[in-house]
């Protein structure tokens, strides 16, 4: 990037925006865990898509929309990774406007279940294949920095991994002890967060690559 896009306010607002959709992932979860709790005196949900039922609908609908619509208009030089970028967007909005089926669902509820759930396997799929495999191949660097972001990509990819493994688990019988404790919020949060600070490293939020000085500044 030359340095008078560097200049350009609306880089600037691009590169903003980027950073704040990666904040967003790691609140998104706390948010709707604390609003439930504070403003509407409810309880823990089981799962993340669980507070469509709460007070809370707005803030997941809207917050999946807004990650959603920046991860399709993001624009990747690495055409698989614009690819699968763009599919974890479409699954993200899909997610948001389609809700898992309540309890006694009807038959519209259900087949938005099933859409939820088809959606829900999109994100994720899409958004575990970008730290594990993309974004490791496609950052160049070759430095300090770059090494290190390469294992943040690769830690977040197995962080991921196993929290949706975990959240696979607790469907099963021997795990409905434990169903108190709403493991499969807690392992959604955990790869939703991974992703988001994978993204923010990817986006040189954090690490960045020294810039070299410009020429007039070398002695």
């Amino acid at each position: 990037m030359s340095e008078s896009a560097h200049r350009d306010p609306r880089v600037i607002s691009y590169l903003t925006l980027r950073r704040a959709v990666g904040y967003l992932g790691i609140a998104l979860p706390i948010a709707l865990a604390a609003g439930n709790t504070l403003i509407f005196s409810g309880r823990l949900q089981q799962s993340v898509s669980d507070y469509f039922y709460t007070g809370m609908r707005g803030v997941l609908v809207g917050g999946l929309c807004v990650i959603g619509a920046f991860l399709l208009a993001h624009h990747a030089e690495d055409r698989w990774e614009r690819l699968f970028t763009r599919a974890a967007g479409v699954g993200a909005i899909g997610v948001g406007l389609f809700p898992t089926p309540p309890a006694h669902p009807s038959l519209l509820q259900g087949v938005a279940g099933d859409l939820h759930i088809a959606f829900g396997a999109l994100a994720f799929t899409a958004l575990l294949a970008l730290p594990l495999w993309l974004f490791r191949r496609s950052d160049p660097g070759r430095n300090r920095p770059g090494l290190l972001r390469k294992r943040i990509y690769l830690a977040s990819g197995i962080v991921m991994l196993l929290a949706l493994m975990m959240a696979g688990l607790s469907s099963l019988p021997l795990a409905a002890a434990l169903s108190h404790l709403d493991p499969v919020f807690w392992a959604e949060s955990a790869a939703i967060a991974s992703f988001s600070v994978a993204w923010l490293v990817r986006g040189q939020a954090f690490l960045r690559d020294r810039q070299p000085l410009p020429a007039r500044a070398i002695r």
